[in-house]
């Protein structure tokens, strides 16, 4: 994003033809490189982002295309081009802006022209029923109000010619428009008020240009006086904007109303007050009908537009008027809290004249002080604090001036308070202190200055979270270093253990961390998850930063919680890159965690056949076991790795290996109707009826669990149909207990017998009976010999087969709760014998 915003193309395409390079990656408001380079006019930057597929009409979070932009910044090379790709030139935007309509509130003839030479149709409103020429009006963009008069559709009809005549004073040629036979007639009063799509009539266009002769001509045609665009604007609204002090005398001797509302809560005066027409204003005030008071929705007083304008002439008019000077907003904003938005030091003088609270306070908590620290309003601050505005004022969330001043990277204002004598280790409510804001902003200037005065360089924050922590992650080098200067501690701990090197090597910033090991910084400490720098590198791919931190004697095994190396964690987030460098720098392939797993292991899990290929040629064992005997080849079967299966078992992996309760790969691979792992073990030697501790077979297994491919494919391997656990139960007894009927009908295929009886002296039919399996019972009922036998001195059992349940740990990735392979390994439980009364669901 910053390549394509300052028009680097060469380090545009390095970082384009890199792997994994998202082209409609965006920043937080939704701007893409596209957009970007719109705004800042790189066509050349364009033109390889569309050839490399970006899409022309993406839109930013609030809905603007990359034409959007261009049109509302100026770049009519960007638009001829966009166009030229099929952008869509009436594409709506969040409140219905189109490109148009931007180009025309800015003023942007060309674009302007260019675009409605391209399909642009300027009778597209917004949804506050603005179209172009409404905006253009409104903002006094004469040219391009009169190209869109030009242009309007409605030429047919004559309308743009009265407009233009209206534009023009042209008294004779509306005349001759008007003229119906030789009376001013209904028809010539229709037509006097025709209107634009916007609403605009005749009067209007008279309005904005002052042309008071073609308007009294129009008024005594029937033009309507207070006749409101789509927007609420009248006629008395365009002239009072305008500065038109007859025509707005015209108006009002004609009875418009000073009353009338736009859409937004404007009446004429606010227009008047906010262009800072003092002739004008005067004639309002002295109107009785005029609403003196009137708010705008936002609760603007004539008051606050004054000032928004810079009008001191004004401001002195309405407050000569009794208005009240500390009158606030919807947001509770002064017009002090404007004028110091605005930089408007004269008005602000007039407004403490006439008494202004100086410290008063907006619904966020900024005062005055706050805001011009914010703007970067230096000569308006001086003013403030001439005036005793508290300097260690605080917002809602504890902010002073101080630290805005040095946030928004405002270093005069920084000086003119320091001199003041602020204090500099304030915090705010998360903490932090002007150094922090300093370090956040990358304020070099500033930090240096603070440090100078005495800041504090280990002041903490939320999380105990230290200047150079931030440096650290925002990868602010110069900054470390003067932090390191002054006395920072390079191994400051956070809260949840994180030293500023830990922080630099998550995120890859290899120079922070040369500089904090050239300063001392420990490699072997460990968060409170247990883990070192060398894990976050390893964990987040950074080759560099696991390059240097090896070099600089971190330990490649380094333990991190229940025993995990950085291998594990490289195996783990699949960054044979990383791997291949620990194993090259002496990490053991042997390592294991806590329960057993190692590399090996994670490997095989989540498939990762480079790391596990890397793993093998370092001399890892395809034999190794966990706590709990389970392989990697268990492994790879349960997850249904089929090539895996294949390295593994070429490495000599033991395809018979049993696992606690004495579980086999095949066992698994039941359990997961896993057929073409199946097969892959049964070509390279394993036995088709493996027996687990009670006695279960595959068959068994793959019958309990309904999967019907794997059973199949076993019993046409030989696989003993009637084979019983030490529970006496068969297969088909596997099968009726959980209702699979598929899976009855395919053993009674292959011989299975219905008369066989369990341990307890259960048949199939028995349990499905039991169990309410209807379509079981139905099947079984016709093949099965009932018998009179009641069982008095054992109760009947419910079989479930065991597996293996072993998870490995929840939290090795730190700071997320995403866990490393095996957590959840296998879900069923160990043999459980329970009485045929308690349906326990699997």
């Amino acid at each position: 994003l910053r390549s394509a915003r300052s028009g680097n193309l060469e380090k545009l395409i390095n970082l384009l033809d890199q792997e994994n390079v998202d082209i409609a990656t965006s920043n937080s408001s939704g701007l893409t490189a596209l957009h970007l380079s719109a705004k800042e006019g790189h066509c050349d930057i364009i033109n390889e982002l569309l050839k490399r597929g970006a899409d022309i009409n993406q839109t930013t979070k609030r809905g603007n295309t990359a034409l959007h932009i261009a049109s509302l910044a100026g770049k009519l090379t960007v638009v001829q081009l966009l166009i030229s790709k099929n952008a869509d030139p009436n594409s709506q935007a969040q409140n219905a802006f189109t490109p148009l309509y931007m180009a025309a509130q800015e003023g942007n003839e060309a674009i302007v022209d260019y675009l409605l030479k391209h399909g642009a149709n300027q009778s597209i409103s917004t949804e506050d029923g603005f179209t172009p020429l409404a905006v253009a009006l409104q903002e006094g963009k004469d040219r391009v109000v009169a190209l869109l008069l030009d242009n309007d559709v409605k030429g047919r009809v004559k309308l743009p010619a009265l407009h233009i005549a209206a534009r023009k004073d042209d008294v004779k040629a509306a005349t001759l428009l008007l003229q119906n036979d030789n009376s001013a007639d209904t028809t010539s009063k229709m037509m006097v008020n025709r209107t634009t799509e916007s609403g605009f009539t005749a009067l209007h266009i008279a309005a904005h240009y002052g042309n008071v002769n073609v308007a009294t001509l129009l008024l005594n045609r029937g033009a309507l006086v207070d006749f409101q665009a789509k927007n609420g604007i009248t006629p008395l609204h365009v002239s009072a904007k305008r500065g038109h002090t007859r025509f707005c005398a015209l108006l009002l001797e004609r009875n418009a109303k000073p009353e009338a509302c736009t859409r937004d809560g404007l009446v004429p005066l606010h227009c008047a007050a906010r262009s800072g027409h003092v002739p004008i204003v005067k004639l309002f005030l002295e109107n009785p009908a005029t609403p003196k008071l009137a708010r705008t929705k936002n609760g603007l007083s004539s008051l606050h537009m004054a000032t928004q304008g810079g009008h001191a002439d004004v401001v002195k008019l309405l407050l000569d008027q009794r208005f009240s000077v500390d009158d606030v907003t919807s947001d509770y904003l002064s017009a002090l809290h404007i004028a110091a938005h605005c930089g408007h030091v004269d008005v602000s003088e007039v407004l403490l004249e006439h008494k202004a609270n100086v410290d008063c306070k907006a619904l966020n908590g900024f005062s005055p002080l706050h805001v011009a620290c914010k703007k970067n309003r230096l000569k308006v601050i001086e003013l403030f604090i001439a005036h005793d505005a508290d300097i260690e004022a605080v917002t809602e969330s504890g902010l002073t001036p101080l630290h805005i001043a040095c946030f928004m990277g405002h270093f005069e204002i920084v000086k003119l308070l320091l001199k003041r004598n602020v204090d500099l280790n304030t915090i705010n409510v998360r903490g932090e202190t002007a150094l922090h804001m300093a370090t956040r902003s990358g304020e070099k200037e500033i930090v240096t200055y603070l440090l100078r005065h005495g800041a504090q360089p280990d002041a903490r924050k939320q999380e105990s979270q230290t200047c150079l922590h931030l440096a650290a992650r925002l990868d602010k080098v110069e900054i470390l270093k003067l932090l390191i200067k002054y006395g920072a501690v390079v191994d400051a701990v956070m809260h949840d253990g994180y030293t500023p090197l830990h922080i630099a090597s998550r995120e890859g910033h290899v120079v922070i961390c040369e500089v904090l090991l050239d300063n001392g910084a420990s490699v072997a400490l460990t968060t409170m998850k247990g883990f070192t720098p060398l894990h976050l590198a390893s964990k987040y791919g950074r080759l560099e930063v696991v390059s240097l931190l090896l070099k600089r004697n971190s330990s490649a095994d380094a333990g991190g919680k229940d025993g995990l190396t950085p291998l594990h964690v490289a195996a783990h987030y699949d960054n044979q890159q990383v791997a291949l460098l620990l194993l090259k720098h002496g990490a053991s392939p042997h390592a294991s965690g806590k329960n057993g797993y190692t590399s090996l292991h994670i490997a095989a899990k989540k498939n990762q056949m480079d790391i596990a290929l890397t793993l093998l040629e370092y001399g890892a064992s395809p034999n190794c076991k966990t706590r709990m005997d389970v392989t990697p080849l268990h492994l790879a079967a349960q997850e249904g790795h089929t090539d895996m299966c294949s390295v593994l078992l070429a490495k000599d992996a033991n395809v018979n290996a049993p696992a606690k309760h004495g579980i086999t790969p095949m066992h698994l691979a039941a359990q997961e109707d896993r057929i073409s792992v199946a097969k892959v073990l049964y070509d390279n030697g394993s036995l088709v009826d493996p027996l687990t501790r009670t006695g279960c077979t595959p068959l068994h297994i793959a019958s309990h669990h309904g999967n019907i491919k794997v059973a199949n494919y076993l019993l046409s391997l030989g696989a003993k149909v009637n084979a019983k656990t030490k529970n006496g139960y068969t297969p088909l007894h596997q099968a009726s207990q959980q209702g699979h009927t598929h899976v009855v009908n395919l053993l009674l295929g292959y011989g299975a017998s219905p008369n066989e009886l369990t341990n307890s002296g259960n048949t199939a039919l028995s349990l499905a009976k039991r169990l309410g399996y209807v379509t079981v019972v139905d099947t079984l009922e016709t093949v099965t010999t009932e018998t009179t036998t009641v069982m008095t001195e054992e109760k009947r059992k419910y079989n479930i087969p065991e597996t293996v349940n072993e998870g490995f740990i929840s939290d090795a990735s730190d700071e997320e709760e995403d866990g490393m392979a095996g957590g959840g390994f296998l879900t069923n439980t160990e043999l459980k014998e329970l009485g045929d009364d308690s349906i326990v669901p699997t």
